[in-house]
């Protein structure tokens, strides 16, 4: 039995206290006693014997000297992150929900107790809880797992970093969060001469992640302040409010996952000032974390190599592949209807990405919408919304006169991230409306490469955003690595029309390449495309 030999390891191996939980995350028995003793081996083997399918439960706190950091969402994840050093090891479990487990050592003496929504999107698990570990599986059939090479027994807690434990007790002996504030503040050991500077910077640092408007953090330290039994002083205030909201719209950052990001959708080599452009570091103190990153990368988790003899130049080993499996492959072509005559020139086959990169006004959505139209009746077509509310889906449809809205036949999701989750290997048409990157424009090419991975008969057309001129939408080169098909749409003001334009085509119809080739559109009433010109070089 995987799961009571896991409890087993748990209790021996780090000498951990276990409990058996039902699939509702609840223990089977009344659980008091094991905050103060440990359960024996026998105890465990009778539990799972007796509930062959329970998870395990970890208690946390001072009897397995464990404290948990419990990420709920991305942001509340990123929140963390921010807070945590980039060379820092923790062993981290992935949710069945998408979350994430952090586990620290527990800060002796600190108090840390249970917390739910300590941060938005965050729960800590301390003196009086339990956490479930892996490889429990909840009701639904899905477990918690271990991050690669960072399970509790390749890696042990670190101690809780005093950023993270200063921000927790921040937001709890000031009952500061979302806005809420405790009229009485009374000081702690937190802000005792010498130190107040500081957290008075990290109480700042909270709040502004939180969302709480600067005129009412102005307040909360003003009373903070005054608890002190000093007078608040503006300047000082201001100070740590604009520290706090520069270091929000810069964030510090988790650079050793930034680099592990950059290097898998490299091709080839590269360089350390590769990875000091892509991921823009200027900071000595950033380049040495890039600089250690790789390190690592290089010596213990054997991801990348040297190249050459010339210092500061690696390359990604590659130890994953995949055979090709020619002789039961498709044969056929996956013919889909595309606007404006684009499939009398260019080929796709199963498998295949199509980039759609659209300027403003240009089109892309109607664009999109007319894929769909041509091709609902020959595939069944899977339509990934980031951008439209149902209304105004509905409305764009309707824009359609010469397709009634009950006779569209496909599905529409809203998906705001992680898309290629949503893909899989049937012979369906999936587009992607639109893939939306604001910052780290490098990581568009690991998105595409997740979807492609994804796919196995079916084809997938995504909608970037570019700049109007510009054939490369956000993400430049990197969004050109797996796309088979790349289409630049653009709106012309001056002369009032639009312009389509292929900007790489990999497999064509005629013996022309038609690499290059554009005409021009107009786009009519939001839905018809029509012809302006001839396909011309």
């Amino acid at each position: 039995m995987k799961t009571m030999q896991a409890a087993l390891n748990y209790a021996g191996k780090n000498n951990y206290s276990i409990i058996p939980l039902q699939r509702n995350k609840k223990p089977y028995f009344q659980w008091t006693d094991f905050q103060h003793r440990k359960a024996s081996s026998d105890e465990i083997k009778a539990w799972w014997s007796k509930w062959p399918n329970a998870m395990i439960g970890i208690v946390t706190g001072q009897i397995s000297g464990l404290f948990v950091v419990d990420c709920d969402t991305q942001k509340g994840f990123d929140t963390v992150q921010e807070l945590l050093p980039d060379s820092l090891e923790i062993p981290t479990a992935r949710t069945p929900r998408g979350g994430w487990h952090l586990y620290f050592q527990y800060p002796t003496d600190s108090g840390l107790t249970v917390q739910a929504a300590i941060m938005p999107g965050v729960d800590i698990r301390g003196e009086g809880g339990y956490i479930i570990a892996a490889p429990s599986m909840n009701g639904n059939g899905k477990g918690y797992e271990w991050l690669d090479g960072l399970s509790l027994a390749e890696i042990t807690p670190p101690p809780l970093p005093n950023a993270l434990l200063s921000a927790f007790n921040n937001i709890i002996n000031n009952s500061i969060y979302r806005g809420e504030v405790k009229t009485e503040v009374s000081a702690s050991k937190m802000f005792e001469n010498g130190r107040r500077d500081n957290d008075l910077f990290h109480v700042s640092n909270c709040l502004v992640k939180g969302g709480m408007p600067k005129e009412e953090i102005e307040q909360v330290l003003e009373k903070l302040i005054f608890s002190w039994g000093e007078n608040p002083d503006s300047k000082w205030i201001q100070a740590k409010i604009e520290s706090a909201f520069q270091r929000a719209n810069k964030r510090e950052r988790n650079l050793a996952k930034e680099v592990l990001d950059f290097i898998s959708v490299t091709n080839g080599y590269f360089s350390v000032t590769d990875c000091y452009t892509v991921l823009q570091v200027v900071t000595k103190e950033d380049k040495t974390a890039v600089r250690v990153a790789l390190s690592r990368l290089k010596d213990k988790d054997k991801v990348i190599e040297k190249h050459g003899n010339k210092d500061g130049v690696y390359r990604r080993i590659e130890n994953e592949i995949e055979e090709v499996n020619f002789l039961n492959a498709p044969t056929d072509e996956f013919s889909i209807s595309l606007p404006l005559g684009i499939d009398s020139y260019c080929k796709l086959y199963p498998g295949n990405i199509v980039v759609v990169a659209g300027s403003k006004s240009s089109g892309k959505t109607a664009f999109l919408l007319n894929i769909v139209k041509e091709n609902m009746k020959r595939y069944e077509v899977v339509y990934l919304n980031s951008e439209m509310g149902d209304t105004e889906f509905r409305k764009r449809l309707e824009l359609f006169e010469d397709v009634k809205l009950q006779d569209w036949k496909f599905r529409a999701y809203h998906r705001m991230a992680n898309f290629a989750d949503l893909i899989t290997p049937e012979k369906k048409i999936f587009i992607v409306d639109f893939l939306e990157v604001t910052t780290d424009f490098w990581k568009v090419a690991q998105y595409i490469q997740e979807i492609h991975r994804k796919l196995k008969e079916g084809i997938c057309i995504i909608a970037l955003q570019k700049s109007e001129g510009k054939d490369n939408g956000r993400g430049g080169d990197f969004s050109k690595e797996k796309a088979r098909l790349y289409i630049a749409l653009d709106y012309l003001p001056e002369q009032k029309t639009n312009r389509l334009k292929i900007v790489d085509a990999k497999a064509w119809q005629t013996e022309i390449n038609p690499r290059g080739m554009f005409r021009e559109y107009k786009l009519i009433h939001g839905s018809k495309f029509v012809k302006e010109s001839k396909w011309q070089n």
